[in-house]
């Protein structure tokens, strides 16, 4: 019989002691709510990279090419790849899809208004999945019907008052400028004011007539990876095997602004869960030492008998692992319950203008909540040993003696 394991057990379940009690309880509270904040910490920060990254993957892609040039702005040079390019992004295992696109600057004319855009043109092999997610109303392109066809954002609808179904000009920056007259066939909302407020999606061959290009002839290549944590790889084995005339660009080079700022939300993280941890650990230590305390008659009783003081410190120490455990069984369930909650809800709601996202995202994945309770057992075990080190200095004499 483990006699260590046995008193501790009497002492952790049928303590009459009211202070140590309440004691206890703060401890137990503050291990579950360390816990708990750290598990939905970590999972909305993972929420948060995620949707948004996705945001911006899906609209602009992993990896752009271009014509390599001096041309630095939003209407990029033409070209038509060669026979080498295409089934080298073909045959890459690592790229899901590919197509073509262009962009051209251009202002709506609508309701007495008028607001500059991004006309980008796309064609039928563009992949609709991504735009369909924020489809607000309408539908998408119908590249069989008219070549006129246009989505808009919710931003843009608002700001000229349009709706599906409505017709508008538009005229497009050139020398001389061109004007043509569109139909509103979809309206999207993706949250990102770098794109809500700069792009309007149409047919890419409204460019190419524009701008009297060949049929053949497109602005740049989107290209969607299976693996955004192997973007840099993938991203520069596309530019290795390019033609000379062109070059590449990963979404993390096109928008560095976002991705900085994504950056930045890792290291708010390992503050908090650092600072976590420390209010758990405190808990824990203040408790056990309360407890050594009020248990010092005892102490001294148990060294009167010749228990060995390691023998005594694993009474405690085995006590306040069973306080740990009770703590870390209820922050997972309160974490991981506030994160099912937040998931199926969408309870807690954030300004999109802000934070490019409606709701608080949520993304648990299994290894992160394990390795928290690991790390949290393995450093509270450690931290625990110090103030149990305070039963080598009791006195059996005293300790007896001591009220």
């Amino acid at each position: 019989m483990n006699i260590e394991y046995f008193i501790a057990k009497r002492i952790a379940i049928k303590s009459e002691r009211t202070f140590s009690k309440l004691i206890v309880r703060i401890a137990i509270a503050g291990v579950m709510l360390s816990l708990a904040v750290m598990i939905l910490s970590v999972a909305i920060i993972k929420g948060f990279k995620t949707e948004i990254q996705d945001k911006v993957r899906g609209f602009i892609g992993d990896v752009q090419i271009y014509r390599y040039d001096l041309n630095g702005s939003f209407e990029k040079s033409p070209f038509v790849p060669n026979d080498t390019t295409l089934n080298y992004l073909k045959q890459n295992k690592s790229i899901v899809s590919f197509y073509p696109f262009a962009t051209k600057p251009a202002i709506i004319s609508a309701n007495n208004e008028v607001e500059g855009i991004n006309f980008k043109g796309i064609d039928k092999d563009y992949d609709w999945s991504y735009i369909k997610k924020h489809l607000v109303s309408g539908k998408i392109i119908d590249f069989k019907k008219d070549d006129y066809q246009i989505m808009i954002s919710q931003h843009t609808a608002d700001r000229l008052k349009l709706k599906v179904g409505d017709r508008f000009l538009m005229h497009f920056i050139q020398n001389p400028p061109k004007r043509r007259k569109f139909t509103i066939v979809g309206i999207y909302a993706i949250g990102i004011d770098n794109i809500d407020k700069t792009f309007v999606l149409g047919n890419i061959d409204v460019i190419r007539s524009i701008n009297n290009w060949t049929a053949n002839q497109m602005g740049g290549i989107e290209v969607k990876t299976n693996d955004f944590a192997m973007l840099k790889q993938n991203a520069d084995d596309i530019y290795a095997n390019l033609e000379l005339k062109l070059r590449s660009r990963s979404v993390i080079e096109s928008t560095p602004e976002i991705f900085t700022w994504l950056s930045l939300l890792d290291v708010n993280t390992r503050v908090l869960l650092f600072l976590m941890m420390i209010v758990g650990v405190i808990n824990m230590v203040t408790a056990l030492l309360i407890m050594i305390l009020e248990r010092t008659t005892m102490i001294g009783l148990l060294k009167a008998m010749g228990t060995t003081t390691e023998s005594i410190m694993k009474i405690f120490l085995y006590n306040a692992i069973y306080l740990v455990g009770i703590g870390l069984l209820l922050g997972n369930v309160l974490g991981l319950g506030l994160a099912f909650l937040q998931q199926k809800t969408h309870l807690f709601k954030l300004a999109q203008t802000n934070y490019y996202l409606a709701y608080v995202p949520i993304e648990v994945h299994l290894t992160d909540v394990l390795l928290l309770n690991l790390s949290t057992v393995a450093i509270c075990a450690v931290v625990l040993i110090l103030p149990s080190l305070l039963v080598s200095r009791v006195s059996p004499l005293k300790a007896i003696r001591f009220k």
